[in-house]
């Protein structure tokens, strides 16, 4: 039987592919996306919100509590400088992806219908569209800052500490 450091190990890594192949899937599905036809493209944008929902926001969850939980039961995890950058990051990324990617996918999806029906211009969609790439890499970006920092788990050296001045007279 794996013990638990190596099974939340597993998870994390498996949820971390599960994002990344999320993300790649929304973006792919961004980058063929098509522009001449709202109905198809509002269509579209259902099935973006639909890879957000079943895809990138259950991995990174699982990502995120496999990460901690591996942090709270693996002792040696909590005096890392890398774990303690991937954590946070795991945080960037959730706030990413819950309130900005999960957000545009169904914002543009209400848009691309209100741009088919005649009650706002084009404009608005790809302003929108702008901000929400800009999103994706960041959150892209992060995820694979996260695998790296998990992979190759560099020593943060921490400043050396000062000496009080009575050690200072000793020497």
């Amino acid at each position: 039987m794996p013990s638990l450091r190596v099974v939340l190990k597993i998870l994390h890594s498996l949820s971390a592919a599960g994002l990344l192949g999320g993300l790649a899937c929304y973006m792919i599905l961004l980058v063929f996306a098509p522009q001449d036809n709202a109905a198809a493209y509002a269509d579209l944008r259902e099935s973006i919100a639909m890879v957000s929902d079943y895809v990138l926001v259950p991995s990174l969850a699982v990502a995120l509590v496999s990460g901690l939980l591996a942090m709270a039961f693996h002792t040696p995890f909590m005096d890392k400088g890398w774990a303690w950058a991937k954590a946070a990051m795991g945080l960037l990324m959730f706030k990413g992806v819950l309130t900005v990617v999960g957000a545009k996918a169904d914002h543009a999806a209400v848009l691309a219908r209100k741009i088919e029906e005649g009650a706002i211009p084009q404009e608005v969609l790809d302003s929108a569209m702008r901000h929400e790439w800009a999103t994706l890499w960041i959150v892209m970006a992060l995820t694979v800052a996260n695998v790296v920092l998990g992979v190759w788990r560099p020593k943060f050296a921490r400043p050396p500490k000062a000496q009080s001045s009575s050690q200072e007279k000793a020497t």
